[in-house]
């Protein structure tokens, strides 16, 4: 009898053992299948044809030449005075269903300038739609159709709780198809692809193709947590690269677009740069992180806020600033008038300024003349062996060539060698020293004095701020030793 309980507890743990290992198994996989997901979601996916006039040049030959002919400019020069011709062009994408009453999300490239958007349902049913609003900057555009059918619609989850590795479904309209369903997973996260300074993107390696723009990235759990956007390829096909606005992003601006028509953004009149390990160090900072601020809006809230070019913002509104990309979103994000408290770098100390955020406007440039000391070729260039460059001051003919530097004091860069330290970031004769370890210089004898001085601290590294031809500031840490 014992033997037999003995069997039996022992075969009741090895079928357990099987179980759970077939089980792991089968998770460590993915679902079986998304046939169930899909059913679910595809009424809510739309596809969106959207409807542009183009003018065109009308070809008064009946050929075209092949691209190079000789032949191609010639008779291009003939026809240079052809009447210009209107056409429709239709562009195609993809977009879902956030509310019953018929509002719908999309990208704004894919109705930017259209005057008819048609969009369609998996049933095959067709409404006209009006833009409630688009942004170019995000990416994103509202619509919505009036029906009284009963619409299916899809929520926007939670995009910072995607995992890189996490299962997700994309839906959408490739090349005019239509109910398109593709599967893949989050393949990283918080991407920036330069396509503006608000880049926070989640890759994906779901199959995207032409005509996706605009439609769900949903999760398993049925949430979309981004909008199809971009594809990385040189044909115009999948790769196996593509990108989604994160739902987190999107919701703020969608609520906008919806009340307002359009975003308000938040605005406090810096411009930023980021914080390399060569400034890190000349700054004391222990870690390359924060935004640097590179120079500030006359009149502008940082300004009024007492921030100073040369401070690194280190948390905006309790929400840590790791790098310079997180600040104009953070800030872009925050209500307009609303009070925030932000820590600051400055001095190898670590400071709390209070902020009252604004609209986002363009900024105003002080414009007030300077006496120069110097003017024709009267000027002396002394070269600085630590940095391998030669400089001078800034002298009347240098404000007649460039109007720019009317406001500026410092001193001009009229050599770079080869071999220097700034020629390897990018510092070129012409540019402009305004200030070294954030102290600023106004001429030639203040440059040498503070330079010799921070040479006697036996740093490593020397803060720089430069001014390019633009009149574009930046810091620079150049090693010393």
């Amino acid at each position: 009898m014992k033997n037999l309980q003995k069997k039996n507890i022992l075969s009741f743990i090895i079928s357990s053992f099987i179980f759970l290992f077939f089980n792991f198994s089968a998770k460590s996989q993915g679902p079986n299948s998304f046939a169930d997901l899909a059913e679910k979601l595809l009424p809510s996916v739309v596809n969106i044809s959207a409807t542009k006039i183009i003018e065109t040049r009308a070809n008064s030959f009946n050929f075209n030449f092949p691209p190079g002919s000789p032949f191609e400019d010639l008779f291009k020069e003939f026809d240079k005075n052809g009447v210009p011709q209107k056409r429709k062009t239709q562009s195609l994408g993809s977009g879902f269903v956030i509310d019953k009453d018929g509002t719908i999300i999309t990208c704004n490239h894919v109705i930017q300038g259209a005057e008819g958007i048609l969009v369609k349902f998996i049933n095959g049913k067709q409404y006209e739609a009006k833009l409630v609003g688009s942004d170019p900057t995000s990416d994103i555009a509202v619509l919505k159709i009036k029906t009284k059918d009963n619409l299916q619609s899809v929520s926007l989850g939670d995009s910072d709780k995607a995992r890189v590795g996490d299962w997700v479904l994309a839906i959408g309209n490739p090349f005019g198809l239509g109910g398109t369903v593709t599967a893949g997973i989050v393949s990283a996260r918080n991407r920036d692809i330069n396509l503006g300074k608000y880049d926070d993107f989640i890759q994906t390696d779901a199959s995207i193709n032409q005509g996706n723009s605009g439609g769900p990235l949903f999760n398993v759990d049925g949430q979309v947590i981004g909008i199809n956007s971009a594809i990385l390829s040189q044909t115009g096909g999948s790769v196996g690269i593509g990108f989604a606005i994160p739902s987190n992003l999107a919701k703020h601006n969608i609520e906008q677009l919806i009340k307002f028509g359009e975003i308000k953004r938040g605005f406090i009149g810096v411009r930023i740069q980021e914080v390399t390990k060569e400034i890190a160090d000349s700054l004391g900072l222990s870690n390359e992180e924060g935004a640097l601020i590179a120079s500030i809006t006359a009149n502008g809230p940082a300004s009024k806020a007492g921030l100073e070019a040369g401070d690194v913002i280190l948390e905006f509104d309790n929400k840590k600033i790791e790098n310079m990309r997180k600040l104009p979103r953070v800030v872009a994000d925050t209500p307009i008038g609303q009070n925030v408290a932000i820590k600051i770098w400055r001095n190898k100390q670590l400071i709390t300024k209070q902020i009252t955020v604004e609209k986002l406007t363009e900024e105003k440039v002080s414009k007030n003349k300077l006496t120069r000391q110097n003017s024709g070729n009267s000027y002396q260039s002394i070269f600085i062996k630590e940095l391998k460059i030669k400089i001078r001051d800034i002298t009347d003919d240098d404000v007649k060539q460039r109007p720019n530097l009317e406001n500026i004091q410092g001193v001009y860069i009229s050599d770079v060698e080869g071999l220097s330290p700034l020629a390897q970031i990018g510092i070129k004769a012409g540019d402009i020293i305004v200030a070294v370890a954030n102290i600023k210089i106004n001429n030639l004898t203040s440059f040498q004095d503070q330079f010799k001085n921070q040479l006697k601290r036996n740093q490593n590294s020397i803060l720089l701020t430069i001014l390019d031809k633009d009149n574009q500031s930046r810091f620079v840490g150049v090693k010393i030793k």
